[in-house]
């Protein structure tokens, strides 16, 4: 227990003697605490104080003026001075001189023009020397690196070393812009190297960057057409003057280009759809295989025989000259309804001989009369009409079932027409193929590529 006591009594003469100067000690800032500047060796009394900072402020710009009075290590700090920061700069001096306690601080700043004009000025002066010496620096930092931008840009601009080195068109013009934009950067960074200010560099760039993440936003869309035209220039999807529907858009392709594909429809207009559009659409090409298959219903009626409808209708769809015979034609019943049956017909064409619409519609004639030669009728929706018996005089007694046909209702069809002229007409083809001829536009498409 003796022990314990002696322990704990030493402890609290310990932070007894401790806390004085803990509570004395004032906060340093981080780093290392100023230096104690001496007034004169031994001596630290009020006049001496007061001496030394005026000698202090003596050869400070700006602070000479200022007036100094000590008492008991209080320091007074009096008069006008140009700005703020140099009335916090006089006050930091002054507590700097040993023996001070503190320091009261009752600089005003001046608002005197000459007193306000004249440090501006003169600063204004020693910039503008500074430039006119350095002028001769500048010139020789601006030669090097316009120097080396332009030989970028020559570089850039040798497109047949870009085409050998890739056969893609759109990849060479990018390779070309991105070899422009690496020179530009070089150049930039050797001037800058020779004038000693690669520190505004990067700045230039840290801005840069948070400039480009804004810009990338708002021309998202147009970085997204520029990258789908450079995928869709390397897939290479269809070829000049392909019959294809892109975004529920028909015609013939005329070109792609770097930001769009132009197709001619089937009007003869021009259509322009972005390449963002069309590397994210499903694309319909109904020329890469020429073998078509077209279709088209009938209707009979339902007492008819729709197997001798189907056989008679595929009979006379083989015998057309145009419809293919492998795969040949075919037939299904669509539906039955409450008063007729659907039939469905199926046939090929080559389209390299035979216009599509042409040929389905010589199909449908021809199908229609031979069916109607053979007695099928095609009926018209046929409308039930009930009268009330009190409303309506009676109209005599219903005929018990459906009516019968008689046969000499039925009218003789004529004998199904021969086939007319079916040969496509190659207006729109052509017209395309004058407009490749006369240039234009650069052309992405590249038929030595495979096709996807």
């Amino acid at each position: 227990m003796t022990c314990f006591r002696s322990l704990v009594l030493s402890l609290v003469v310990l932070l007894s003697s401790a806390a004085p100067g803990l509570a004395q000690a004032p906060a340093e800032p981080a780093g290392q605490a100023a230096p104690v500047i001496a007034s004169r060796a031994g001596e630290t009394d009020d006049a001496d104080i007061a001496a030394r900072i005026r000698s202090i402020f003596g050869e400070i710009e700006g602070l000479a003026g200022v007036q100094v009075s000590v008492s008991s290590g209080v320091v007074t700090l009096e008069g006008a001075v140009a700005s703020g920061t140099e009335a916090d700069k006089a006050a930091a001096i002054a507590a700097r001189v040993a023996g001070v306690v503190t320091v009261q601080n009752n600089l005003q700043r001046s608002l005197g023009v000459k007193t306000n004009v004249a440090p501006a000025l003169g600063k204004f002066q020693a910039d503008l020397r500074a430039m006119i010496d350095g002028l001769p620096l500048l010139a020789v930092a601006a030669a090097i690196g316009l120097v080396i931008a332009l030989f970028g840009h020559w570089l850039a601009g040798r497109g047949f070393l870009w085409r050998w080195i890739t056969p893609n068109g759109f990849l060479a013009e990018l390779l070309g812009s991105l070899v422009r934009a690496v020179f530009f950067i070089i150049g930039a960074v050797v001037a800058l190297e020779i004038l000693g200010a690669t520190a505004l560099l990067g700045a230039v760039l840290g801005g840069a960057g948070v400039i480009g993440i804004a810009v990338g936003f708002a021309v998202r869309d147009t970085v997204d057409n520029y990258v789908s035209s450079l995928m869709l220039s390397l897939r290479q999807p269809f070829r000049a003057n392909d019959h294809i529907v892109v975004d529920g858009q028909e015609g013939r392709v005329v070109r792609l280009t770097s930001r769009a594909t132009i197709l001619m429809t089937l009007d003869g207009n021009h259509l322009r759809i972005p390449n963002a559009i069309v590397f994210k659409s499903v694309i319909l090409n109904y020329t890469r295989n020429p073998e078509r298959r077209f279709e088209f219903e009938l209707g009979i009626d339902a007492e008819d025989d729709p197997l001798a409808a189907m056989k008679l209708g595929l009979a006379d769809l083989a015998a057309l000259p145009f419809v293919l015979d492998t795969p040949g034609p075919t037939a299904v019943i669509e539906k039955v309804g409450d008063s007729n049956i659907i039939l469905r017909f199926f046939a090929w064409v080559d389209q390299d001989h035979t216009d599509f619409l042409k040929g389905r519609s010589q199909a449908i004639a021809v199908t229609k009369a031979s069916l109607e030669g053979a007695g099928f009728s095609l009926p018209e929706p046929i409308y039930r009409l009930r009268f009330d018996a009190q409303a309506a005089p009676s109209m005599g007694p219903a005929p018990a079932g459906q009516p019968a046909r008689a046969a000499e209702a039925r009218k003789a069809a004529p004998a199904p027409a021969a086939a007319g002229d079916t040969a496509p007409v190659p207006y729109v083809e052509q017209k395309v193929r004058e407009e490749r001829a006369e240039g234009g536009e650069g052309d992405l498409l590249d038929d030595s590529t495979p096709i996807e």
